[in-house]
């Protein structure tokens, strides 16, 4: 089946859905922020549970299974993260089809590019607020009291 497409169209069409391409940009470099994020606490936790092996006092113990517990939130928050992000970009890019379609083809896909657009937006936002969660608990926990000598 043979399409004709008009070449303004076409290049009116890509500069049109080249807009969200911006906030891929930034899905993507979230996505690498709060995976190196995963994966040190990911590391932290094996470091851990490595020492619960080896004799202790009960104290200590109950100080790292606490840790352990804080973690496993933390994980759990830069997994959501990780996923709403997906989310994200995943519908940006339908937002970019969409708009590129209903450029060169005459899609009428307006009420779907919306609702993916904003869809894709608060799925960052919420990724945003999931990353703000992981970090206000990571840096509650420390001490930054310095030692004298």
């Amino acid at each position: 089946m043979f399409l004709p497409l008009d070449p303004d169209a076409v290049a009116h069409g890509i500069q049109l859905s080249v807009a969200p391409v911006f906030l891929l940009t930034a899905v993507s470099g979230m996505i690498g922020a709060v995976a190196n994020r995963l994966a040190r606490i990911i590391d932290r936790a094996r470091l851990l549970e490595k020492g619960l092996q080896a004799p202790m006092e009960a104290a200590e113990h109950d100080k790292i299974f606490k840790e352990l517990a804080e973690l496993r939130r933390r994980g759990l928050l830069a997994n959501c993260s990780i996923a709403l992000l997906t989310v994200c970009a995943v519908c940006i890019g339908l937002t970019i089809m969409i708009l590129f379609l209903g450029e060169t083809l005459n899609f009428q896909g307006l009420r779907i590019s919306i609702v993916s657009f904003l869809g894709g937006v608060i799925c960052f936002l919420l990724a945003l607020i999931c990353f703000l969660i992981e970090t206000w608990i990571a840096t509650r926990v420390l001490n930054f009291a310095q030692r004298t000598t």
